[in-house]
């Protein structure tokens, strides 16, 4: 993952150490007693830092006790470590043993040949359950564990081991849609939100902070949107019998640490302070982001 300074408007309100030296500082701490991850400076921006470690899972230990710590940073999605060996793009393989009730198989094998998973072995446990082997690319695992307590509801077990590098399987099937973008700061209005929620499902609740580029909600489409969640109601003279004040939105859905993770894209991070977690685009101005998107499409 890549961590770096947080530098939304919302920068510096609940957190205390803010820079990219206090960022740096703290993770060469951790290099003195945790083995097993490794820090470099970003080839991208000087502020910038590549951690690469055992897992998501240990990454996100990591981070949760940073922003427990008083720090505010933003953290890429998670990635793989990609090699060239002999000339070839090689990427991990891992060893997956999943153990669910029978009416779950069906649904976790899907998910997982979707994910370019290879059913190796199927048989039935100890426990009275099903007992499935796989080999997936690395890939393929980075955010499925909570979608896989969701789908076995939270009554499969899941053990991964690392196996080899393997040629590079190419891209992966997209899982996710796309998202409401937030165009405008200030607090979101129940007004303004009510007439998003057509569009997809919501993130945050009416008086939420928010600013331009932050993530507010999953759009029905698969491509991003620009909205306004700010939008207040205009006020006439006009009377009314009906009271828009106590119209009520659906639930929202809200992240934790390792959810947020698991759902950004490659052009967004998540904004981490001791209070908040909030999903955003890597570039808030919106000129940026499409000058961004041609250069990737190029």
């Amino acid at each position: 993952m890549t961590f770096g300074v947080n530098d939304s408007p919302h920068n510096g309100k609940s957190g205390n150490r803010l820079t990219s030296q206090q960022i740096g500082a703290r993770l060469r701490q951790e290099l003195e007693h945790n083995v097993s991850i490794s820090v470099l400076n970003s080839k991208d921006r000087m502020e910038e830092f590549e951690v690469q470690g055992r897992g998501e899972m240990q990454l996100g230990v990591l981070i949760e006790n940073m922003r427990r710590e008083g720090f505010e940073l933003s953290v890429s999605p998670p990635r793989v470590v990609i090699k060239e060996i002999e000339g070839k793009k090689m990427e991990p393989l891992e060893e997956v043993i999943i153990e669910v009730e029978d009416k779950y198989t069906g649904e976790v094998i899907q998910k997982m040949v979707s994910r370019k998973g290879e059913l190796q072995d199927m048989r039935p446990s100890e426990s009275g359950k099903t007992r499935l082997y796989f080999k997936v690319p690395s890939r393929g695992l980075l955010g499925y564990r909570a979608e896989f307590m969701v789908d076995t509801h939270g009554s499969g077990v899941m053990n991964r081991v690392f196996d080899s590098y393997i040629p590079y399987k190419g891209s992966m099937e997209k899982s996710r849609k796309g998202v409401l973008v937030s165009m405008d700061n200030g607090k979101a209005t129940n007004f303004s939100l009510l007439n998003l929620e057509p569009r997809g499902q919501l993130f945050i609740k009416p008086g939420a902070e928010v600013y331009s580029g932050m993530i507010v909600g999953e759009h029905s489409r698969d491509v991003d949107l620009d909205v306004n969640p700010v939008k207040e109601k205009k006020l006439t003279n006009m009377r009314s019998t009906e009271k828009d004040d106590f119209v009520r939105l659906a639930p929202i859905r809200q992240f934790s640490l390792e959810e947020a993770l698991s759902y950004i894209a490659a052009d967004e991070v998540v904004e981490v302070t001791p209070t908040t977690i909030n999903l955003r685009k890597k570039h808030l101005d919106p000129g940026m982001r499409k000058r961004a998107s041609k250069r990737n499409d190029q």
